[in-house]
């Protein structure tokens, strides 16, 4: 994972909290909070990819 491109996500917010960073690649994605570039990342297969991003779009992850 260390030669991946990380972006922020559009949804992140400019400093704050939010702030999450994606890598694409040919197999899936990887996720990782933009604050803390070193820590925990979260890696995807494509189906997993899509899974996450459909939960993503309807608040599944918002407490």
């Amino acid at each position: 994972m260390e030669s991946l491109r990380w972006r922020k996500s559009s949804r992140s917010s400019a400093g704050g909290p939010d702030c999450v960073e994606i890598a694409l690649d040919a197999r899936g994605a990887a996720v990782r909070d933009s604050k803390n570039a070193d820590g925990v990342r979260l890696k995807f297969g494509d189906a997993g990819w899509d899974t996450f991003l459909a939960a993503a779009k309807t608040g599944s992850f918002v407490s």
